[in-house]
């Protein structure tokens, strides 16, 4: 470290100085924080989870601790809640810790316990977003974005593109509580670096939106009979510029929304069954990560993931070792789908246009089904109450 102002050596004024601990701020300071806490978790009995490094995991015969940390704020839980409060206080001993008791707000994101499990909104955050914006007196819009939307390059330039940056990004952060507008803000943010005045007229359309949905959310809940289901869907070549498909996914544990996507693809598709393999292996390389992560979490289902797309000659694909002319030039990482069939640790299924969930992320919908696949994201309920989660300050 260079030395301070006031500070300086007058006989040695070039030098610089050896730290023994790492100050907050330098660039090594978080690297250091995390190495320090982790070597304590370790030596306590908890692993560092492969398929997320800010997760700890303790398991001791039935006794289960999960400990996800944030920088210097943590959420822990556990089954044993004797095992968690002489955690807590171990923790205390080597770290100055404040425990903020149930967890109730973390990270920009609300938590409201219910008689079925957890219920998950940014409202607050929301609200934020709209008054930042000056619409928080606007009036409400039944969708994200009109059915007969394009988005183009084209257009009168908006005046203050920095404004235009700093709502999108907020709208992104927003989308972690609120898949139903993940379509929507991928389309807006395409246009970061040159908005136009259309473009933000549809960013103010879902701030309209969002204005009449406050309090929409995820809701988790105990799932009777545990199970991995993705929708996989996709449009082909929508994009008026770049030609490019844009791509959706929705994967359910148990019937919660769990993990879901809108993303624009790389490459040019050649035709609509190219753009639906190509979500389907997408698809199951995020339900890989899933697995991985539930098997650390000792919560592995018994039965094999499933994926449901709309498109039969996608779906042919998957279950056909045979390539054929049309497919030759689609690359090999995209057929790892084909050996995961074939060994029986996937399965594919077929499902009609109008009951694919993930449709809400690939296009702009009318109001009716836009509310149906809406409706369709909702978790069953559950009578037994939630495992308590104490959210911890270090």
């Amino acid at each position: 470290m260079e030395q301070p102002p006031g500070f300086i050596s007058h006989q040695f004024p070039n030098h610089v100085c050896k730290l023994n601990k790492a100050l907050y701020g330098l660039k090594q300071a978080p690297r250091a924080w995390f190495h320090r806490l982790s070597t304590f978790l370790i030596g306590e009995g908890f692993s560092c989870s492969r398929a997320d490094p800010s997760l700890f995991i303790l398991k001791r015969d039935s006794c289960i601790m999960y400990l996800l940390v944030y920088v210097d704020d943590s959420i822990l839980t556990g089954n044993n809640e004797l095992m968690v409060k002489s955690f807590i206080a171990r923790l205390n001993k080597e770290f100055v810790i404040k425990d903020l008791g149930k967890l109730n707000y973390f990270l920009g994101l609300d938590v409201t316990y219910t008689n079925g499990g957890l219920f998950l909104n940014q409202s607050k955050y929301a609200r934020e977003i709209l008054d930042r914006a000056h619409m928080i007196d606007a009036k409400p819009a039944p969708t994200p974005l009109s059915t007969n939307v394009s988005f183009s390059t084209t257009g009168e330039p908006y005046s203050d593109p920095t404004h235009y940056r700093s709502i999108v990004g907020a709208l992104q952060y927003l989308t972690i509580t609120r898949p139903d507008i993940s379509y929507a803000v991928n389309q807006v943010s395409q246009f970061l670096h040159k908005p136009t005045v259309h473009h933000f007229q549809e960013v103010k359309r879902i701030l309209r939106y969002i204005k009449g949905t406050l309090t929409f959310g995820l809701t988790f809940s105990k799932p009777s009979m545990p199970s991995l289901l993705g929708y996989s869907d996709a449009d082909w070549a929508r994009c008026l510029e770049t030609r490019r498909s844009t791509y959706g996914y929705s994967i359910f544990f148990g019937g919660n929304l769990v993990s879901w996507s809108a993303k624009k693809q790389p490459t040019v598709s050649r035709s609509s069954c190219e753009s639906e393999y190509r979500a389907m292996a997408n698809t199951t390389a995020e339900i890989i990560w899933i697995t991985h992560l539930l098997c650390e979490l000792h919560a592995l289902p018994p039965t094999r993931p499933t994926i449901l797309c709309d498109n039969r000659s996608a779906l042919f694909l998957t279950q056909n070792p045979i390539s054929h002319k049309r497919v030759k030039h689609i690359e090999l990482d995209y057929h790892f789908i084909r050996k995961l069939v074939a060994s029986g640790k996937l399965h594919t299924h077929f499902i009609p246009t109008k009951l694919q969930v993930a449709d809400i992320f690939t296009k702009s919908l009318p109001k009716p089904q836009f509310e149906f696949f809406l409706e369709a994201t909702k978790a069953p309920t559950c009578i037994k109450k939630p495992t308590c989660i104490k959210r911890l300050i270090l």
